[in-house]
């Protein structure tokens, strides 16, 4: 659908939206910032299902609801796509998050001690949260919509890391933060095993419900102070993933205008059927039940089907989208880009060394490999890739580096780097709307030195949050700085569909022919296809990786 024909859709959409909340304005609080001195009273927020009452920021500027629900309760209605909610009349309370939805224990990390702001879990967890800096006001601000981390199975939109409250203040953007159904509970397809129409889409109801949210976006998008016409979808690792499925879902067409992909393009493919059907099968056994007996299984009580999913062969931590043929009609950027979105700008990259988080931390070992460890270790990485071949090319490529560095070099372009070239350069081959790359190259004084630029940084940089990301970044001036350059750029992207800014040196479109590349650092700069030995190699020589 080109970009016209979606605003139409869109316009035809509010039209109606707009009755439900035309009353709005004289139930809610002003756009402007209160006088000093004065007591700023709860801001009341009139959406299409209800009002809620929020609160505000230090300082009054930003109106902040959080736990609004999008959706009704899945409790009872395990595996089927979500309802609208009972609407309601009295102001509901939107000064807590919601609950988070079912998943595993994560697992303390210590760097991520800042962000923590766990929730109860509850299968009543279709909440969104709000920061704008105006309700009602009629101002049509760029609204951002922030799918989190955590692969398919883990994480919330609750993290103090995402905190949209810096974001609104900087760019007066609105920003938006989702809960929605993880692992089993939202991607177990029951294709091979049920013909009831009720779970006919269970194997992408995580997604399902990202698009209902963003459809809560569109109805009230007036309401909440931003434009309908003007939505970016956003995320990091697990939420850059969810971005890229629903540039490829029928169902989010024309629900948002830009998408930007960080540190996550693993979802160039989801699940085939074949793979996704033998695992539920394999919950099912796990849980001493017939394939088949959906019922009995959505039965369970809730903390029982995690530990079922947790004793499986998925541990509760292997689920992606699946290519059902109905809600996900294809794979998102595999073979090639989906040409659903082909008018949708696309801003996508990583950072240096991602791994040395998950590789490091997990294995403090890795930190000190001796070379005659390595080939081992990449095995376990590579796959069937001939790891002579690409230690001896890599050694090539970084004389210098010893054996740990080889190794998350080639880790970080096996699970992120090299995706994220894949989707930039199929998406940049339609030729119809932009894409910018980047690369963060901007290392952490934090365990004395050595992640360096490890996976989520940017997030602390991103959402303008170095204050609430200390134990990740440690604070000072190049924080800021790195701070000030990529949340500007993010704001400059959400409100044009092009990242660049006063602070930065020119930014080129992406393309196979220059791959010109914006590296942020405390003195950011474009590189042309910066490491392309590396790039060269492992492209040649490493699988893409494609779920079957």
């Amino acid at each position: 659908m080109a970009i016209e024909a979606r605003k139409a859709a869109k316009r035809g959409y509010l039209v109606t939206a707009a009755l439900g909340l035309a009353l709005a304005g004289c139930a809610t609080t002003g756009g402007s910032t209160p006088d000093v001195g004065t007591i700023t009273p709860a801001p009341i927020l009139e959406t299409n299902f209800g009002p809620v009452r929020g609160t505000t920021s230090e300082g009054g500027d930003v109106r902040i609801f959080r736990g609004i629900r999008y959706a009704a309760s899945t409790e009872g209605k395990r595996f089927q796509e979500a309802a609208d909610p009972a609407s309601w009349s009295s102001p509901r309370d939107a000064t807590q998050f919601g609950a988070d939805c079912p998943q595993r224990p994560s697992g303390d990390v210590p760097v991520f001690a800042s962000w923590a702001n766990d929730q109860p879990q509850s299968e009543d967890c279709l909440f969104l949260n709000v920061w704008t800096r105006g309700t009602n006001d009629g101002k049509k601000r760029p609204i951002m919509v922030w799918l989190h981390g955590g692969g398919y199975v883990t994480g919330s939109g609750s993290s103090h890391g995402y905190d949209g409250t810096r974001l609104a203040q900087r760019g007066d953007v609105v920003v938006v933060t989702v809960n929605h159904r993880l692992n089993g509970f939202g991607y177990l397809y029951l294709g091979g095993v049920s013909d009831d129409p009720k779970y006919a889409h269970a194997g992408n109801l995580g997604s399902l419900d990202a698009v209902k949210a963003l459809e809560w976006v569109r109805a009230n998008a007036a309401a909440i102070g931003g434009d309908p016409d003007n939505v970016t979808i956003f995320g990091e690792s697990g939420g850059a993933a969810k971005v890229s499925t629903l540039m490829a879902m029928e169902q989010a067409d024309g629900l948002f205008d830009r998408a930007i992909a960080q540190s996550g393009s693993m979802s160039l493919a989801g699940f085939e059927p074949r793979l996704a059907n033998a695992l539920t099968k394999d919950i099912f056994t796990t849980a001493g039940l017939e394939p088949g007996d959906v019922a009995g299984l959505a039965a369970l009580p809730m903390k029982d089907y995690v530990d079922v999913l947790m004793r499986s062969r998925t541990r509760a931590a292997f689920f992606r989208p699946v290519v059902d043929g109905s809600s996900l009609t294809r794979q998102p950027f595999s073979p090639d880009a989906t040409p659903l979105s082909a008018d949708i700008p696309l801003l996508v990259g990583t950072n240096r060394t991602e791994m040395r988080l998950q590789g490091g931390l997990a294995d403090p070992a890795n930190f000190s490999l001796t070379w005659e460890q390595l080939p081992e270790k990449l095995k376990g990485v590579v796959g069937d890739a001939d790891v002579d071949q690409i230690i001896a090319g890599m050694r090539a490529a970084y004389p210098q580096a010893d054996a740990s560095e080889i190794y998350f070099q080639t880790a970080t372009f096996q699970n992120y780097r090299g995706t994220a070239l894949r989707q930039a350069e199929r998406k940049s081959a339609q030729n119809e709307a932009p894409v910018y790359m980047y690369r963060l190259d901007w290392e952490t004084p934090v365990e004395g030195g050595r992640l360096k630029s490890p996976h989520a940084l940017d997030i602390a940089f991103v959402f303008d949050n170095v204050a609430r990301s200390t134990s990740y970044t440690a604070s000072g001036p190049e924080q800021q700085r790195l701070a000030d350059l990529m949340s500007d750029a993010w704001i400059a992207f959400a409100k044009t569909g092009n990242p660049n800014t006063a602070s930065l040196p020119q930014w080129p479109r992406y393309t196979q022919a220059n791959r010109a590349t914006m590296i942020f650092d405390t003195d950011p700069e474009v590189v042309v296809d910066p490491d392309k030995a590396e790039r060269e190699l492992l492209q040649r020589l490493l699988s893409e990786g494609r779920s079957q």
